[in-house]
């Protein structure tokens, strides 16, 4: 089971998507969990063969809990027997309805072309299925809640924050849109996560975790994401290697996230992987945010609403787009310098933004 956040100590098995005899690979998904962040897709980190199911659906254990055997072994897999599961075959829109409702699609029934499963056959197996725990929001609320008090609690926070002119960003991001199609253009804020990715290899002190007592550096810079949920509630999944990707990678990258944690569909890497997490409320009109840690990591990065602002520019008062970027550290890791200059890279990133 898992591991998912701060305070997640227990999840609940909602489905199986193998079973003993089947080989899978790094990376494929084989269960579903359920969550206080809702239902999550569990990978397998080893290729190999199935051996034992070691938790039934419906099941809750404690995280860390062993899920399942896996033989890692090459060769071909064990023939199939009378457990052996038929291959379902669903569109990614039934499945994303199959995780809202919490329907596991190998248990229904398909009546679609060439027996596939289609939303409607989602809707009838889960008013057919008994009535069963939906997420709640109030737990998910008080999840958060924990996981804030806990990092208040025992994070000594020091907070930064600088004002940066985007006049550069923008007016290259205006020219760079111009050129692609509608479906490929890039948001201001993919520079923004570009950027913080970046500078942190300048600063590495705050691309990393907290555990047992010291501060655990990370190699790879996964960006964690601020994703408000529909109905109420937040998840960060990660980007993963956001260092690594160019700007149109990573908006792919971006709006997938966004789509899948509000409908369904992330994967368990994606919730446990950030090593530092951005978030923004400018689009709610919040001009700066100062973010509260969440553990085990060490650092968060707000950025406020882009305002038009007097900029004093070789001594001239003009009219400049400007954001408030935040840094909330801990002090355990780092100080005021090393967050100073984090901020001061960013600034300076961002006036290239052909570079990022």
């Amino acid at each position: 089971m898992p591991i998912l956040g701060a305070d997640m100590t227990a999840g609940t098995l909602v489905a199986w998507h193998k079973r003993p005899g089947d080989a899978v690979k790094r990376g494929d998904i084989i269960a579903e969990v359920e969550t206080d962040k809702g239902l999550i897709d569990v990978e397998v980190f080893v290729s190999g063969v199935i051996d034992k199911i070691l938790v039934e659906r419906g099941a809750t254990v404690p995280t860390g809990t062993v899920l399942a055997q896996i033989r890692e072994e090459a060769g071909a897999p064990a023939p199939p027997g009378p457990e052996a599961p038929r291959r379902v075959r669903i569109s990614p829109a039934a499945r994303r309805l199959a995780a809202e409702l919490a329907v596991d699609p190998a248990a229904v029934r398909a009546t679609g072309p060439g027996d596939a499963i289609t939303r409607e056959d989602i809707e009838h197996a889960a008013a057919a299925a008994p009535a069963r725990a939906r997420i709640d929001l109030g737990r998910m609320r008080q999840t958060i809640g924990a996981a804030m008090a806990r990092s208040k609690r025992e994070i000594p926070h020091y907070y930064l924050a600088t004002a940066i002119d985007l006049h550069r960003a923008m007016t290259w991001l205006g020219e760079e849109n111009g050129k692609r199609p509608v479906t490929e253009r890039l948001l201001a804020g993919i520079l923004l996560i570009k950027a913080v990715a970046l500078a942190l290899r300048e600063v590495p002190e705050l691309n990393a975790v907290w555990r047992s007592g010291e501060v655990v550096p990370s190699e790879a810079i996964h960006i964690g994401v601020a994703v408000s949920l529909r109905h109420g509630g937040l998840v960060a999944p990660a980007l993963h290697d956001a260092d690594r990707r160019g700007l149109f990678d990573l908006m792919q990258g971006f709006r997938d996230l966004v789509q899948r944690a509000r409908t369904g569909g992330l994967r368990s890497s994606e919730l446990s992987d950030p090593t530092i997490t951005v978030t923004s409320l400018g689009e709610q009109g919040v001009e700066t945010v100062f973010g509260i840690i969440y553990p085990p990591q060490v650092a968060i990065v707000g950025f406020g609403k882009i305002v038009e602002r007097p900029w004093s520019v070789e001594r001239a008062i003009v009219s400049r787009p400007v954001v408030t970027a935040t840094l909330a550290a801990d002090h355990r890791v780092t100080d005021g310098h090393r967050g100073g200059r984090f901020l001061a890279a960013l600034d300076r990133l961002l006036q290239a933004p052909e570079r990022l």
